[in-house]
């Protein structure tokens, strides 16, 4: 109540109406109600507000506080109650709260209105929008139309709110401030108000009209010291999974990571690595650890799982999968990038600032320099080429253990020529028949299998000659699209 009382002497101080607030006196027309609650609420998202306000009890002309003489909530309509008429008439993602606010001695009824999400709000199946101190159809301003869906398409998850109306020391401390500090760089303000601005510049923190605050899904995905305490992100935790072979029958151990992602990542590194197969080595007299898969290679593929995934795909986040053979990962949702083209495209990303974030603390890559860094870093340990996988809502990639390349299956061997003329490419260099050989380590002895290989990925458009022309032993391959 202390807060909607700081909340209703902000509105009062604006200069005018706005698109996002109106004040009434007495007056409760089901109507004019109904039609400025569409109004009010696109009009928040017109003015990237996460809320609008309906005020009872207010000279509308002076703004001055005066009290009403009814609460809406014993109103009604007909004889249905007037909150339940107006909730049937809007659209179900209309949302709103009212409460009846003594300041002073006098009531004010005040409405929060949700902004818009997903779908303009509409009331009786008509869109209305606040045009000076009027309320009027949508359809009747087509560049108001044409911003406000252009605003709801772009509303991306990470500006989303994950917590609401917290005062300033708990929104702080639900969040890992100096990991935030420690990860970006930055010097940590002395004061809290120093801490909160950097924390609302980066989209972590938003500031509400009642003087509280909420934690955005980036900020809560990235710092949270628990993702329970978020439940939008919970599901999104990243769990770990050891299984004893193949199968995925016998778990041999699982962890989840109940963090956010910028907290917990460098744990979840080392405690995959820790269960990753390796081997010691005496060299010169020196003991030396060789591990069977690039660390590289398994840095990237995690973080791109965490950063890449779908967050509007819910009940599932994140996965790392250990088998007897390869590692792999799955996180929610398909990659906007053509699979053919994961390594030569331009950086994609559904989620920009949750990747703009994660980039500039240094935990990963940009996505295209990312796959091209793990393709590389697998044919220098001659490992078979990395997979990626896509299904309806989800993608995985999988990592192998070093293979004979007599035990490739045809479809694996073609990949593998593919992604290796891709990483030739990108190097200004070509495929050939020797730097296939020598990508997988084979000898001499095996030019004429090769060879077929090379063909057969000719023959299914995945690679083309450079030059038709040249002699076959001097031949040189481009991917396709080169």
């Amino acid at each position: 109540m202390e807060n909607l009382e700081k909340l209703i002497r902000e509105l009062v101080t604006l200069d005018d109406e706005t698109q996002w607030v109106e004040f009434k006196h007495n007056n409760y027309d089901p109507l004019m109600i109904g039609e400025d609650i569409s109004a009010l609420a696109n009009g928040a998202t017109l003015q990237d507000r996460e809320n609008a306000y309906f005020l009872w009890g207010i000279n509308d002309e002076t703004h001055e506080i005066v009290g009403t003489s009814y609460n809406l909530q014993n109103l009604k309509k007909g004889n249905q109650e007037l909150e339940s008429w107006l909730r049937n008439l809007l659209s179900p993602h209309a949302d709103f709260e009212y409460d009846l606010v003594a300041i002073d001695g006098k009531y004010v009824g005040v409405m929060t209105i949700a902004a818009a999400s997903g779908l303009p709000v509409a009331f009786e199946k008509q869109e209305y929008i606040r045009v000076g101190s009027y309320t009027k159809p949508l359809k009747n301003y087509p560049a108001l139309q044409a911003k406000l869906w252009n605003k709801l398409q772009n509303k991306v998850f990470e500006d989303q709110i994950s917590k609401k109306d917290l005062p300033l020391n708990d929104a702080v401390s639900l969040l890992d401030i100096d990991v935030y500090y420690d990860k970006t760089q930055m010097a940590r303000p002395s004061t809290v108000e120093g801490v909160v601005n950097s924390l609302l510049e980066d989209g972590l923190l938003i500031a509400q009209d009642n003087g509280l605050y909420s934690i955005t899904n980036l900020g809560a995905v990235l710092f949270a010291k628990r993702m329970k305490d978020f439940p939008k992100v919970v599901r999104k935790s990243p769990r770990v999974v050891m299984y004893k072979d193949n199968t995925r029958v016998d778990i041999l151990k699982q962890r989840e990571f109940d963090r956010g992602y910028a907290v917990v990542f460098e744990e979840l590194m080392q405690y995959i690595n820790a269960l990753l197969p390796s081997e010691e080595v005496f060299e010169d007299g020196i003991r030396r650890k060789i591990e069977y898969y690039p660390e590289i290679a398994i840095r990237e593929i995690v973080a791109n799982a965490l950063i890449h995934q779908d967050f509007s795909v819910t009940g599932a986040g994140p996965l790392i999968e250990i088998l007897e053979d390869r590692i792999e990962t799955s996180n929610p949702g398909r990659p906007l990038i053509d699979v053919f083209r994961i390594i030569d495209s331009p950086p994609r990303s559904r989620n920009e600032k949750l990747s703009a974030l994660i980039r500039r603390m240094g935990m990963c890559e940009e996505l295209g320099s990312g796959w091209d860094r793990i393709a590389i870093a697998c044919e220098k340990k001659y490992l078979p080429a990395p997979r990626m996988d896509i299904y309806e809502e989800s993608t995985r990639v999988a990592l192998y253990k070093q293979a004979d390349y007599s035990s490739l299956t045809t479809d694996d061997r073609l990949w593998a020529c593919y992604l290796h003329a891709c990483v030739q490419f990108i190097q200004r260099d070509y495929l050939t028949n020797a730097s296939f050989r020598a990508r997988f380590g084979l000898k001499d002895s095996s030019s004429a299998a090769v060879s077929r290989i090379i063909k057969e990925a000719v023959d299914k458009k995945l690679i083309r000659p450079f030059d038709p022309n040249t002699a076959p032993r001097y031949m040189k391959y481009v991917p396709i699209w080169g």
